[in-house]
């Protein structure tokens, strides 16, 4: 594995009385994808929300690069390159396609431009005068991703970015996420679609309960798919 990007320890997390992280442990080297996979409730949004300071009652350890994450507040998170795209997208329904994508600041010069953005998503470029009302739910989730690729962040956490899309949309994140990790961004996707996560990743976690059941490099997938399977119920 690359150097590491991201190393979590010992990772805590509660909702007032309620346990949701019972002590995470993964590691993310430097241009790897990994996924976070899981059935609904098992841990893997809160794990993305922990690592961007949006869980409150977090305990352990979450370290990007060599700076500790625990205990910072969210803005402070964004500027040292975390890009997070949530489940609900986020879109200003009020605001153009193009105008979605100059809204947020460019934290690096790493940051997208427009037009590396429209290659990306031709989609976007077809629609950039459109208001986010008018989006496809395909467009809107091309258009959250964006969003976080013109800030600069290294490191990209996607939350169920496929989650009621059509098969060729997928496809076309797909190939958006492929070509990204060649221009050499780190991702890390919670997902409960393991055919699309399959051959993207480098490594999946399987998260149960709060905590990490399964590690399973890629060279693995043939020998651990039994495993994978009963713990997602596949």
């Amino acid at each position: 594995m690359s150097a590491s990007l991201l190393t979590i320890t010992g990772l805590r997390a509660s909702y007032g009385e309620s346990l949701a992280l019972h002590g995470i442990d993964l590691v993310v080297g430097q241009g790897e994808t990994v996924t976070l996979l899981g059935r609904n409730g098992s841990g893997r949004a809160t794990t993305l929300k922990a690592i961007v300071g949006l869980v409150p009652g977090v305990q352990g350890s979450i370290r990007f690069g060599q700076t500790e994450l625990v205990g910072r507040p969210s803005h402070e998170i964004a500027r040292l390159g975390v890009g997070y795209c949530p489940e609900d997208r986020g879109i200003f329904a009020a605001l153009s396609t193009e105008e979605n994508l100059l809204l947020p600041p460019v934290l690096a010069d790493t940051g997208l431009s427009l037009d590396e953005i429209y290659t990306l998503f031709p989609n976007l470029r077809e629609r950039r005068n459109s208001p986010g009302t008018r989006l496809s739910g395909g467009e809107q989730q091309m258009l959250a991703m964006a969003r976080v690729l013109r800030t600069g962040a290294r490191l990209l956490l996607l939350d169920e970015i496929t989650e009621g899309l059509a098969p060729v949309i997928v496809r076309t994140l797909g190939h958006a996420l492929e070509r990204l990790k060649g221009r050499g961004f780190t991702i890390v996707l919670a997902e409960q679609n393991f055919r699309f996560a399959a051959p993207l990743a480098d490594r999946h976690y399987v998260i149960e309960h709060g905590r990490v059941v399964e590690m399973v490099g890629r060279g693995q997938l043939e020998t651990r798919m039994g495993s994978i399977a009963r713990h997602l119920g596949l």
